[in-house]
């Protein structure tokens, strides 16, 4: 540990000197030098130079955990602790989420529906339970909204839309693409807030379209779409940052790509096993057709 801090250091303060303070010999410490780096210290550096390709391949967001599902997933046998062990040494961090700010507003006279959901966002099958919310994502040129619809099964986000004004059009843009994208069951049910764009004519009117039950919040509370509010955390932790875009057209950009490259088919989820909302879909659907498969004699 002493010649450690000596090599370490000895770019800024003579060796000799430094042998005085930690009471070791200079002549010992370069025969500490000249001797080969044993295994573990070499195993050591493989895994710290991989940790870190991880790490980038992450966008940088990844802590310990990820990290070690990620690698083990690869094939890399290495413990947990050690991985955290690599990252501290190295200074390699993954970003912490920053609290949601909520956007819409349950002040309106427009007709709301039941709490069906009652906080309870574990579904055993994918097209059981749709979470959807708004945000908000600055901009040089000014505030860009966010609706975004999330399958509560996996995470994924299958449907989305962009506006630089808070409209009912722009939930219901989000729906469309949703209802595009996925096979609707009859008892599919979508949950949000109160805000009056969920509350419009034309949102419900598509919702019974699809045969959609539609569920609300309760006023005020938080909880009631955690799911989707940990989303949104998540995204201006790891992509959006605290640096405004220039223009809504370079956030658009920036978070469409961070949806479809990374964050469907590549992040891992701590809810899904550290699986990626695409893997976990797939497994599920892998498993379901194995139970169909005709039973050998």
């Amino acid at each position: 540990m002493r010649y450690a801090f000596i090599k370490e250091h000895r770019h800024v303060w003579r060796v000799r000197l430094m042998g005085r303070v930690w009471e070791v010999s200079v002549s010992g410490f370069y025969d500490w030098c000249d001797r080969p780096a044993s295994k573990r210290a070499k195993e050591d550096t493989d895994l710290t130079e991989k940790i870190g390709m991880f790490h980038c391949g992450s966008g940088c967001t990844y802590g310990s955990p990820r990290i070690y599902k990620a690698m083990k997933a690869a094939g890399h046998r290495i413990g947990e602790k050690r991985v955290a062990r690599l990252m501290k040494r190295q200074g390699i961090q993954g970003k912490a989420k920053r609290k949601y700010k909520t956007t819409t507003t349950s002040t309106h006279e427009r007709p709301r529906t039941e709490h069906l959901v009652k906080q309870t966002f574990t579904v055993t099958e994918p097209n059981k339970l749709w979470l959807s919310d708004i945000t908000y994502i600055p901009t040089l040129e000014g505030w860009l909204y966010l609706a975004i619809i999330l399958d509560a099964f996996s995470r994924k986000a299958i449907g989305w839309a962009f506006s630089d004004r808070l409209s009912d059009t722009l939930v219901l843009t989000a729906l469309r693409m949703a209802k595009q994208r996925r096979t609707l069951p009859n008892d599919l049910i979508h949950h949000s807030d109160q805000g009056s764009q969920y509350a419009s004519h034309d949102f419900q009117a598509s919702l019974k379209q699809g045969d959609i039950t539609q569920s609300m919040s309760g006023k005020g509370n938080c909880y009631d779409n955690a799911v989707v509010e940990s989303f949104f955390a998540t995204l201006k932790t790891e992509e959006v940052g605290d640096t405004p875009y220039t223009t809504r057209q370079q956030a658009v950009t920036s978070i469409f790509k961070y949806l479809e490259t990374f964050y469907t088919p590549r992040r891992r989820h701590s809810s899904l096993d550290y699986l990626s909302p695409n893997e976990f879909e797939q497994l599920y659907f892998t498993k379901l057709s194995e139970l169909h498969l005709p039973q050998v004699a």
